[in-house]
């Protein structure tokens, strides 16, 4: 993966839940890391073709492999919460992630 193409900042979030004083379930997003990615919206009939795989998918983030990232984290990139629809590890070489995002 070339470190040039990810130039944009995006905070990966992961939802937690816990139990507060009286012991009542509190569920909330909470920050797992803040990497550098490639943002690429989809148009066209890249976009078309995606509807048809998956829902309302509105991006492409790629971003350096990591472990703890499944379809279970959402991305937060200038501002807008996009929720990740699938999570692919392109040749299973454990390099990069592609995150299939809606928003």
């Amino acid at each position: 993966m070339q470190a040039g193409r990810l130039h944009e900042q995006i905070e990966l979030q992961k939802f937690v839940s816990t139990t507060d004083g009286w012991g009542q379930p509190v569920q909330s997003w909470t920050p797992l890391a803040t990497v550098w990615a490639a943002v690429e919206p989809l148009a066209g009939r890249e976009f078309i073709a995606a509807q048809a795989a998956q829902s309302e998918v509105t991006a492409r983030v790629r971003i350096r492999w990591r472990g703890d990232v499944d379809s279970q984290v959402r991305v937060v990139h200038r501002g807008k919460t996009y929720n990740v629809q699938s999570v692919i590890d392109p040749r299973s070489e454990r390099k990069e992630l592609i995150l299939m995002v809606k928003g």
